[in-house]
């Protein structure tokens, strides 16, 4: 179970599993440098938002699934970044997801997540959450994130 984001620790199958592909728990050497990645949405760098078709009426469309791939791209950005291009999303540890409608985004996003992380032995711990708005109307999900890069 040891990949780059430490050792992942799975409950017994007797045990109550997580629904996505995420470990109970994940343990990391000791003599490693921890980036703490503030929350980080869909957002471009000219102000537009991937996963946002703006209607004529003003009103947005919004893909979960579109915007959580942008954001876990948004996030390999900064890491590889504030590791001068060392590490990605394989050094992430812990997550938490924050959605502004837990019951219909969920799934889009459990869908890109898994797709960056197909095997849960080496996925980062994971917290998901619904709260009631983020920094805009034009975002649904919205990730923070702890990764380590061994010295």
């Amino acid at each position: 179970m040891e990949s780059a984001n430490g050792t992942g620790y799975l409950l017994p199958a007797t045990g109550a599993q997580g629904l996505a592909n995420y470990p109970h728990a994940r343990t990391i050497p000791s003599t490693a440098r921890t980036i703490f990645v503030s929350g980080t949405s869909s957002r471009r760098g000219d102000g537009t938002y991937e996963g946002c078709e703006t209607q004529a009426d003003g009103t947005h469309v919004l893909d979960c699934g579109a915007q959580t791939a942008a954001v876990l791209k948004n996030i390999e950005t900064i890491i590889r970044g504030a590791t001068d291009g060392k590490c990605g999303l394989e050094s992430v540890v812990d997550a938490t997801v924050f959605l502004t409608d837990i019951r219909s985004d969920y799934a889009a996003m459990n869908a890109e997540w898994n797709k960056v992380w197909p095997d849960r032995t080496k996925a980062p711990a994971r917290t998901c959450v619904q709260v009631a708005a983020l920094p805009n109307e034009r975002l649904n999900v919205e990730i923070k994130c702890q990764a380590v890069v061994s010295e």
